[in-house]
């Protein structure tokens, strides 16, 4: 594993013992590979790709004089070796080169191949495979080399140290592809062949060393002249040699991805040379050498240290076309007077640190890119320009001039635009305008009379209104999305003819205009979008003048019936959405849209179940959430149906044959049958979950859901996303809960546990991890173990895309990080390892990720270390959104949070979710979970906040800390399944506790402990209920009712007990115990200190207790009960039953002299009764007691915490 100093990087974990641990995992080889550097050498074997002993035979297969052996194959390089028949392990082998030769099925055996080498003087060998695996594999990797041209090599990948000998068996080569192996330029044994030999190749016009980590230019490449390509790209390179020169007929020379401040001044010579890439290098200037090299057109220095663009140098070099400089840290223009630059046409200044941009000297620019910068205004040439792209700045003012008759696309999105510049309206060839995300408020009438607008984005904006009066129009794509409109132009569909797409989601539709004014009608609408609007039923009669709709989401609007006669017109129809509305039924004469494959109604009115069964192309129904009863079904199921989702459908219910004939549904969702929480343990939280396939109809992604992890009292959800991959979601959704719990068995640390669990998974992604990744997103709720009425701790971790956030009191608190090329920190992590970045912000252009699982090849630019976030549950916590990737590029967190708060089920709000962003354009796979929160306030932690608790809505005055709740006198104190934390006491202890737990409460005598003057007693520190405030001469404790019976007295003594059982009082028809419950997180100068332990039947709490008469001591030691003698002589056993005292979730009635009341005993067999001896010693301290709280009455604002008892 390297050494101690290299641990994290290579595996990534911190501590010294994980390395060895994980080190010892056979499946490690995998990232060993890509992770530990250069292998140790152990000869050939690292060529050797495939091998094993199978039946061999040799020739041609129907002559009888050839017969199959068993012999030992082997694939290594680019030939097949074979060992002889006598010798068929050890000793002489066959060598059949592969390259130009043939590898085909043999249809007559099982699992047989035939590889044939090239030319006239072939040979054949029959190889039949054990295993259908071996089988394939052997075919793929067999095919891969016969494919190769013998002009052309590929060994890239290969861990290769030196140069095989077999390579130079043709000196014919003129392709050569060596990258990603372990290459050096003098190997340390003698013997072997190093890249110096590569001069051997006299035709070889391409040759590709990237990757190679070579540290030095080999010179032997330079005497190579018949070159014209040579990519030496990621090799750590710090100077090129002046002998580059004489590569007179290099085209392409690539030296991106290496450390390169300068070149030398003999590249002038390289007079073919058009193509010389310097990007992510760490240049501060253009090198004047460039200025000679008159055969390149443009100049590649992205991800360089530029800070400074000198426009004079520039200008000497008048061959350059093209200017690439994205990714520097470019913050101004410097011109010195210079003249307009007339050769340059196309800049690229994306991402980098410009305030304000003034390109009017690019007098002929044709493209600008300056995309993700802080621009607040924008100057440009128009004579030229044709594309314009300056999304995501700042900008509010846009100034081109002239007026760019020629520009035919322009994104301006993102931004702070009030308003559209007036020359949009008169370039005449502009076909598509994105201006989306602005602050714009009006559109000029004269931008729909443009006859080359074909798409127009402008959601997202401030629009009131679009233009009255509408000429035609050539609009086909018109996206209005998230803006405040009332209503649409009365004549926009009539006049828009060639409108195909309309987005008018999320404003505040009321009607919409007509499409015709008579029976014929012209529109071409294929797309409808308005889901979150206000329509109602009038509106549906509208639909029928568009009669080639395919796609119609109407969701979370008004809708209460959809008309059978208005379904049957849109016989076109292929997807629909109605959800969210108050449908009682589906109109049965969608068995007219012929074409159907989509319908998604949850989260309405439905009772009856629609004839979408019958639909021959149906593949998807989403009917969840809705008033179903029961389902009719045909015979036979549609051949296409891959999706049912009827959860949430309380009143359904399936006999065996539909269950049975359902259950052949590729995914069928039904709520299963809850067996509830055997632990009695309040509900905190619930989760509902949804996931949707993609337009290509691929689920790549998953969700994970465990409401009772480990213990009971914990959680754990997460979202998964592939991207465009099945595999990886679908594996971290069955490995990753077991991982976490593995590791929350060695450290209890958030983050620790958090980060290691993912570099974990990143190992057990093994050979589907090194060419897919995909993002992910974990929660996990718990609390403290040993505080079990302590607060409750959300833990986030993320890699990739996949997000949470948090609502807390009605506003998102994000708790995830995106790590992408725009995040500061990650682009220099970036840059530091030497990564490419492509123009479409993607690393090596795989993924746009820089943290994500799997793609280990790309390490160590992308990591699977996630961002870890941890916060404490308050009241002010209502639910929590894990979202993919899909959700969150078409929802802010905001807009999320905003659009399921009021919805009171976590299985519908997380359906909105999923319906919502559809709506907004989302194609991508998405998956979101929902998870809602009933954290009360007794069972919230606030003294590390400054004693007072915030205020929770729906809650008591912040001076009354208690939540008292009526109770039916025959209720048993049982934990409520939709309460929040526990923090109180149950009233339910079973007989075999009662009976051994009689005397396991508090005694009522008080502490005898000696404080100074000086020590506090805390009279007007505000703390919170969990870690209340001590008074220095008074006993707290918290007062539970409790019911119980005994099997073994009917006194509620012990059978050799003579003493009443001190702190317990009964009049005979319920039982009253004094239990101190003090929590062990209160501070050190606290009085007392009570052991608290978690048990499977929920959160438990151990009662102090000391003998009766006798000073209390201060020893902790000394207050446990386990293994003691009581009071009432028992001894408390060391069995985990014992010595607890439950606690509950409803707060008990508060009685009159501070006690609790339990309810009334339902049997009275079962009761306690007072032996006629102790009758009157029990009255005597009933009377005492019932006078000292006369005498002592604190008001109720001066004790919020808890209630005062001097027994």
């Amino acid at each position: 594993m390297r050494t101690y100093d290299q641990r994290e990087l290579v595996l990534g974990f911190r501590d010294l013992w994980r390395v060895q641990e994980e080190g010892l995992d056979p499946e490690t080889g995998c990232l060993i590979r890509f992770y530990a550097g250069r292998p140790q050498s152990i000869g050939n074997s690292e060529r050797i790709q495939l091998s094993g002993m199978y039946n061999v035979r040799k020739g041609k297969i129907h002559l009888p004089v050839n017969r199959w052996t068993r012999r030992q194959a082997i694939l290594c390089g680019t030939c097949l070796i074979v060992s002889s028949v006598k010798e068929s392990q050890t000793g002489k082998m066959h060598v059949l080169p592969l390259i130009g030769g043939k590898v085909e099925e043999v249809k007559k055996h099982q699992h047989c191949l035939a590889f044939s080498s090239s030319g006239p003087q072939s040979q054949t060998y029959y190889i039949c495979f054990d295993t259908f695996t071996e089988y394939l594999r052997w075919l793929r990797q067999a095919s891969k080399i016969a494919s190769q041209r013998i002009s052309s090599v590929d060994l890239s990948c290969c861990s290769l140290e030196h140069l095989p000998a077999n390579l130079f068996y043709s000196q014919d080569l003129t392709h050569l592809n060596l990258k990603q192996n372990f290459l050096r330029i003098n190997p340390s044994p003698s013997t072997s062949r190093g890249l110096g030999e590569l001069q051997r190749f006299t035709k070889l016009k391409s040759l590709n060393l990237s990757s190679n980590n070579l540290g030095d230019f080999p010179l032997a490449v330079c005497s190579i002249s018949t070159l014209t390509e040579l990519n030496m790209s990621c090799n750590a390179l710090r100077s090129v040699p002046v002998a580059v020169g004489d590569m007179y007929n290099l085209q392409t020379f690539l030296l991106d991805g290496n450390f390169l401040q300068s070149l030398p001044a003999e590249l002038e010579h390289m007079h073919q040379l058009s193509y010389l890439s310097l990007s992510f290098n760490e240049f501060t200037d253009i090198p004047g050498v460039l200025e000679r090299m008159t055969a390149m057109d443009k100049l590649c220095m992205s991800g360089n240290c530029i800070d400074t663009l000198n426009l004079p140098t520039l200008r000497r070099m008048p061959h350059i076309k093209h200017v690439d400089l994205r990714l520097n840290v470019i913050r101004r223009l410097v011109a010195d007077e210079v003249d307009f630059l007339h050769h340059v046409t196309q800049l690229d200044v994306r991402d980098n640190k410009l305030c304000e941009l003034d390109a009017t000297v690019f007098n002929n620019i044709e493209v600008l890119h300056c995309e993700r910068n802080q621009l607040v205004t924008l100057k440009i040439s128009g004579y030229c320009l044709k594309g314009l792209y300056a999304s995501s700045n700042e900008l509010v003012h846009l100034d081109v001039y002239p007026v760019p008759n020629h520009l035919t696309c322009m994104d301006i999105s993102r931004n702070h635009l009030e308003n559209l510049p007036e020359w949009v309206c008169d370039s005449r060839k502009l076909e598509v305008l994105d201006a989306g995300h602005n602050q714009i408020c009006e559109l000029p009438a004269r931008l729909f009379c443009n006859s080359s607008l074909r798409k127009l984005l402008v959601g997202h904006n401030q629009l009131g209104r679009l233009p009255d009066r509408l000429e035609h129009t050539q609009v086909e794509v018109l996206d209005i999305q998230h803006n405040q409109l009332l209503e649409l132009p009365s004549n926009l569909l009539l006049k828009a003819d060639s409108l195909r797409f309309l987005n008018a989601s999320a404003n505040k539709l009321e009607m919409l205009p007509p499409a015709t004014l008579s029976e014929e009608t012209h529109s071409i609408l294929q797309e409808l979008y308005l889901t979150n609007n206000n329509l109602t039923d009038k509106c549906v009669p509208l639909l029928t003048g568009h009669p080639h709709l395919k796609i119609l989401h109407m969701a979370y609007n008004h809708l209460q019936s959809f008309p059978a006669s208005k379904m049957a017109k849109l016989e076109e129809l292929e997807e629909i959405d109605i959800s969210g509305n108050k449908l009682k039924a589906i109109p049965t004469t969608i068995m007219n849209c012929r074409r159907m494959h989509t319908v998604t109604a949850h989260s309405n009115c439905i009772e009856v179940f629609p004839e979408v069964m019958q639909l021959p192309e149906i593949k998807c129904v989403d009917l969840s959430c809705n008033e179903l009863s029961e389902i009719t079904l045909p015979e036979n199921l549609p051949p296409k149906l891959q999706e049912l989702d009827l959860t949430g459908n309380p009143r359904l219910a399936l006999d065996h044959k539909t269950l049975e004939m359902l259950n052949n549904i590729r995914c069928f969702k039904i709520d299963q049958p809850s067996a509830g929480d055997a632990s009695g343990a309040p509900a905190v939280w619930s989760h509902g979950y949804t996931e949707a396939s993609g337009v290509k109809n691929k689920l790549c992604v998953a969700a994970l859901s465990a409401n009772n992890f480990c213990d009971n009292r914990e959680a754990l959800y997460g979202v998964f996303d592939g991207d465009r991959n099945v595999e990886v979601p679908y594996l971290l959704q069955c490995t990753m809960s077991d991982i976490l719990a593995e590791e929350l068995q060695k450290t209890k640390n958030e983050e620790e546990y958090m980060i290691n669990t993912f570099i974990v998974m990143q190992r057990k992604l093994g050979t589907a991890g090194q060419k897919l990744g995909g993002s992910a997103v974990l929660c996990h709720i718990k609390h403290d173990p040993m505080d079990p009425g302590g607060c409750f701790t959300l833990t986030s971790a993320n890699v990739g895309k996949c997000q949470t956030v948090l609502c807390r009191n009605g506003k998102p608190l994000p708790l995830s990080r995106c790590y992408v090329m725009s995040y500061e920190e990650e682009l220099k992590r970036i840059k530091q390892h030497k990564a490419i970045i492509t123009e479409d912000g993607k690393v090596n252009g795989v993924t746009d990720s820089t943290r994500i699982l799997g793609y280990t090849f790309l390490h160590p630019s992308v990591v699977p270390r996630p961002h870890v976030q941890s916060i404490t549950l308050t009241p002010q916590d209502e639910f929590f959104i894990l979202g993919s990737k899909g959700l969150w590029d078409s929802l802010s967190m905001d807009e999320a949070v905003e659009a399921v708060r009021n919805v009171p089920d976590a299985l519908a709000a997380a359906k909105k979710l999923c319906t919502l962003a559809q709506s907004y354009g989302c194609n991508d796979s998405i998956s979101a979970v929902v998870v809602q929160l009933n954290v009360t306030e007794d069972s919230f932690c606030c003294c590390e906040l400054g004693g007072v608790p915030p205020p929770s809505p729906g809650i008591f005055p912040q001076s009354v800390n208690v939540v008292i709740k009526d109770r039916p006198p025959d209720a048993l104190g049982m934990p409520s399944s939709s309460s929040g934390m526990a923090s109180e006491i149950s009233s339910e202890i079973s007989t075999s506790e009662m009976s051994s737990e009689v005397g396991s409460t508090a005694s009522d005598e008080p502490p005898q402990v000696a404080m100074n003057e000086n020590s506090p007693a805390y009279p007007s520190e505000q703390r919170c209920m969990l870690h209340p405030v001590c008074l220095s001469n008074s006993f707290q404790r918290q007062l539970s009712s409790a019911t119980f019976s005994s099997a073994f007295s009917d006194n509620g003594l012990d059978s050799d007990d003579e003493e009443p059982i001190e702190g317990v009082f009964t009049n005979g028809s319920r039982v009253e115990v004094e239990v101190d419950i003090h929590c062990s997180r209160t501070k050190e100068k606290q009085l007392l200190q009570v052991a608290v332990e978690a048990s499977d039947e929920g959160i438990v709490i151990s009662a102090n207790e000391d003998e009766s008469g006798l000073p209390r001591k201060a020893d902790v030691s000394a207050t446990g009960t386990i293994g003691r003698r009581r009071g009432n002589g028992s001894v408390a056993p060391q069995e985990r039953i014992h010595n607890l005292i439950e606690v509950a979730t409803d707060a008990p009635l508060k009685k009159t002299g501070g006690y609790f009341a339990a309810p009334a005993q339902p049997d009275p067999d079962d009761q306690f009764i007072i032996p006629p001896e102790l009758e009157e010693e029990v009255k005597e301290i009933m009377k005492q007691h019932q006078e000292q709280q006369q005498q002592r009455q604190y008001p109720l604002d001066q004790l919020p915490d808890y209630y005062d008892t001097p027994l």
